[in-house]
């Protein structure tokens, strides 16, 4: 095991990550927030450096834990040699099997080879899989002229919708709202996104959230929501392409995921000429036997 801390070789990571897409992104996403200014407490381990086979990014040792948040405690992701994964996998000190975390990532072994380690530890693997998705440079912001403004406001002279960005008063709201949300954990997991990455909210009149989408600890576009009072007026769309214009400013690549059965979500995605990646999104939550009746998954 090798924990990669110098900031020239990380820079040249990003670099080789940037050659093995889409299979990479999710360990790319984490690299470049480490490479500009790390808001998120991140470290990478590899096998071996410079020709590595198999990288994993996590949680920095020193950084403040939950051992029931696995929503923080996340590693993400990618090899060239699956063999050289699990061999990194089984090592002391790489992972914290004493915690409830998860793995993510795009490779189609990752499951099967995650489990079988994770079973001779004793632990539960909860697994969910999904599309992977990228969206096309967007090279400008998108026109705000055109949201939709509630006749009733209008005739009241009170303020037009606005696009804007979240801020973490708003987290109770998404933790409300998201289907892998309701609970301590993930309240506070949401905060620190919002204070550490890009987000865009459409706000009514009264300046409450509406419509809105966040970035996570590897630069994944997720949480895409609209109340639904608010639905079918564009919002979504809007939101999408801001975010994903956000991301590419700043250099990053515009990547999400979405759920088979997510009729909506795929319809904007194809409306927006989204496109699909040959490779799909694996999350698998750890539990350890000790905290299996403590933690919401």
């Amino acid at each position: 095991m090798l924990v990669l801390n110098c900031a020239t070789k990380l820079l040249t990571l990003e670099k080789v990550l940037k050659s093995h897409f889409p299979e990479s992104l999710k360990v790319y996403g984490a690299v470049m927030n480490i490479n500009r200014g790390n808001p998120f407490q991140k470290e990478v381990v590899l096998d071996s450096w410079p020709d590595f086979k198999a990288v994993i990014t996590r949680r920095q040792k020193e950084a403040e834990t939950d051992n029931l948040d696995h929503y923080t405690n996340g590693y993400a992701v990618f090899y060239k040699d699956v063999r050289a994964y699990r061999r990194l996998l089984e090592e002391h000190d790489v992972i914290n099997w004493d915690q409830v975390f998860h793995i993510q990532g795009l490779q189609s072994e990752l499951y099967d080879v995650s489990k079988a380690v994770a079973n001779s530890k004793q632990l539960d693997v909860k697994l969910s899989s999904s599309k992977a998705v990228r969206l096309s440079v967007v090279s400008a912001p998108p026109d705000t002229s055109l949201l939709y403004v509630n006749p009733v406001s209008a005739f009241r002279r009170t303020s037009p919708p606005r696009l804007t960005y979240l801020s973490v008063a708003d987290a109770d709201l998404l933790n409300r709202t998201w289907s892998r949300g309701g609970n301590e954990q993930c309240l506070r997991y949401i905060a620190n996104l919002i204070s550490c990455f890009p987000s865009v909210c459409v706000r009514d009149e009264k300046g409450c959230p509406v419509s809105w989408s966040i970035t996570d600890q590897f630069a994944t576009m997720c949480h895409g929501y609209t109340l639904p009072e608010h639905r079918r007026r564009g919002y979504s769309r809007l939101v999408a392409f801001t975010l994903a214009w956000k991301l590419h400013s700043r250099g990053f690549p515009a990547q999400g995921n979405v759920l088979d059965d997510n009729v909506a979500s795929l319809s904007l995605l194809k409306t927006i000429k989204a496109e699909f990646l040959p490779c799909r999104f694996h999350r698998l939550i750890l539990t350890p036997a000790a905290l299996s009746s403590q933690v919401h998954l």
